[in-house]
């Protein structure tokens, strides 16, 4: 039986043609294509004489293509759509290395020629084919595992993470890069953190119940724990309503003592569920100084008794004056733009319960890095301050 001969169709052997000139090599475009030479060479002389006319297809009588600046016009004209669709699909990996945009052009070398690509995307014909051959250097190997690595870093902590807090993940994980380096990466892989939103204030300080000065007057650093507590509430949407998030924080490592989540503001909901919590986990000591804000659930008689059963020294911020409880205002910016803002919907109640413990008592106490705290998480900085 006899081998049956290949046939092709009339664009492909124009196409054949035209990137023969192209690259200006007549072998090298018949190993590119799969055809011999010869079969290319005759091709050329078919179209040297005949032009557009040369491959009318089977039937079809050859015939010269007169209009030759017609021809051109076409040529270009297909030529520059080309173009545009490379760069189109192209551009997005010119900005994430060589090694991605040499990749893009080994994929779609069957679609189109690759010394058009390489035109259009900025890259050196010579070098891509040496890239096919030696494909990973050490150095964009080791490029490469950074870009995956910043990029794993920045999602597992929820988008968060800015250049100073993902260096100092990455050095605690081996990893010797700087400041700047990581910045490099994070503007080439388009990675930017979640932004605070602004809240807003719930407090209700219309009451005629005692207030106490303010004793901690702004002193916000302190050196050993159960020393001063700061406490605050936040409001947080959920399905058809509110909840109410109460937290006590310890000042000396900002560690979130104790917490309560209520669907009421009342002090039985708020503050003393929060309060208890606190002194369950810790040695609360004589005189521990006890910050909060104006409101009615700080101020109230159950609330202050029980402050008081425990040889507390009470403190309260100047009226309208958020700073004077900073660090809590600080710590709902964070719990807000980390958690609640990130929300892709409304959660049930418990949902929200479930994600608030996940982010205090998983997230917060125990992995987050804390600029306070020279970006270390607490328990790095309990280990480092026992030592």
């Amino acid at each position: 039986m006899t081998e049956k001969t290949k046939t092709y169709d009339s664009l492909f052997k124009e196409t054949a043609v035209l990137l023969s000139y192209k690259n200006n090599s007549v072998l090298e475009t018949a190993i590119e294509l799969n055809i011999t030479a010869k079969l290319l060479s005759k091709w050329r002389s078919l179209y040297k004489e005949f032009e557009k006319g040369s491959f009318p297809g089977r039937g079809h009588k050859r015939e010269k293509f007169d209009n030759k600046k017609i021809y051109e016009l076409e040529r270009t004209l297909r030529d520059s759509r080309q173009k545009l669709e490379i760069l189109k699909i192209g551009s997005p990996y010119r900005n994430k290395g060589k090694q991605d945009l040499y990749k893009f052009i080994q994929t779609n070398k069957e679609k189109y020629p690759i010394i058009q690509m390489c035109e259009v995307l900025e890259v050196s014909t010579s070098n891509y084919y040496l890239w096919t051959k030696v494909p990973f250097s050490k150095r964009e190997t080791r490029r490469t595992l950074l870009r995956k690595e910043i990029e794993s870093v920045f999602f597992e902590y929820k988008q968060q993470y800015g250049t100073i807090l993902l260096t100092r993940e990455l050095n605690k994980r081996g990893y010797v890069i700087s400041d700047t380096q990581v910045s490099f990466y994070m503007k080439e892989l388009g990675l930017r953190k979640k932004y605070k939103k602004k809240f807003k204030v719930t407090t209700d300080s219309r009451h005629n119940l005692f207030t106490s000065p303010n004793v901690l007057n702004r002193q916000f650093n302190v050196d050993s724990p159960c020393r001063v507590w700061v406490s605050d509430i936040t409001y947080i949407q959920i399905e058809k309503r509110f909840l109410y998030l109460t937290v006590i924080i310890d000042l000396y490592d900002r560690k979130i003592a104790g917490w309560n989540l209520s669907s009421g503001l009342s002090t039985k909901t708020t503050t003393l569920p929060a309060w208890l919590m606190a002194a369950s986990r810790y040695n609360v000591r004589d005189g521990l100084l006890f910050h909060s804000d104006r409101g009615v659930q700080y101020a109230n008689k159950l609330f202050t008794s029980t402050l008081d059963s425990y040889n507390c020294v009470r403190s309260m911020s100047r009226k309208g004056n958020s700073l004077d409880n900073a660090v809590a205002e600080s710590f709902f910016n964070s719990f807000k733009r980390e958690l609640i803002h990130m929300q892709p919907r409304l959660l049930t109640p418990k949902e929200m319960r479930s994600e608030i413990y996940q982010y205090i008592e998983k997230w917060y106490n125990a992995k987050r890095r804390h600029s306070f705290l020279n970006y270390k998480t607490m328990e790095e900085f309990k280990i480092q301050a026992n030592q």
